[in-house]
């Protein structure tokens, strides 16, 4: 008999553990090796990683990073931009911003942060869910006036 862990699909697995082990501070910073700032700009890899930040670049983009609790992205990053600052600016609401440091941080205090952070990614998921009923409910209505009015 398979365990829940094993009957999730690869692909969506890996990217649950990945952002797992993103609660780390050194596992976020491991991210940044091919970071385009140099070290005497404002948002260095260790600012980025110690303000929730993990580096994600895409195709055309090579500054995105994104918080690892709640899952905001960010890029077109300015060499002296403050990485807590643009958090803030961006997701005041982020638990994260109000959480302790790790050196300070308790086995309670982890799991109430990782209790916010999947309460984040569910929130975040069904809200996609949400707009994509709602696009799909406008859509048939509008099919269902034309076919009505004889379209």
């Amino acid at each position: 008999m398979a365990t829940e862990i094993e009957s999730i699909d690869p692909i969506e697995r890996g990217k649950l553990l990945q952002n797992f082990v993103m609660n780390s501070e050194a596992e976020r910073l491991a991210t940044f090796k091919d970071w385009p700032f140099a070290e005497d700009c404002g948002c260095i890899p260790a600012k980025m990683a110690a303000a929730g930040f993990y580096h994600c670049p895409t195709e055309n983009e090579a500054d995105v990073v994104k918080c690892f609790m709640c899952g905001k992205e960010l890029d077109g990053w300015e060499p002296n931009d403050d990485p807590w600052k643009e958090h803030k600016k961006h997701s005041s609401k982020c638990p994260f911003l109000h959480s302790k440091s790790e050196r300070e941080e308790t086995v309670s205090d982890f799991l109430k942060t990782e209790r916010d952070r999947q309460e984040q990614r569910i929130v975040k998921a069904v809200e996609v869910k949400i707009k994509e009923f709602l696009e799909q409910a406008a859509a048939t209505r509008e099919q269902m006036s034309n076919f009505s009015a004889g379209k």
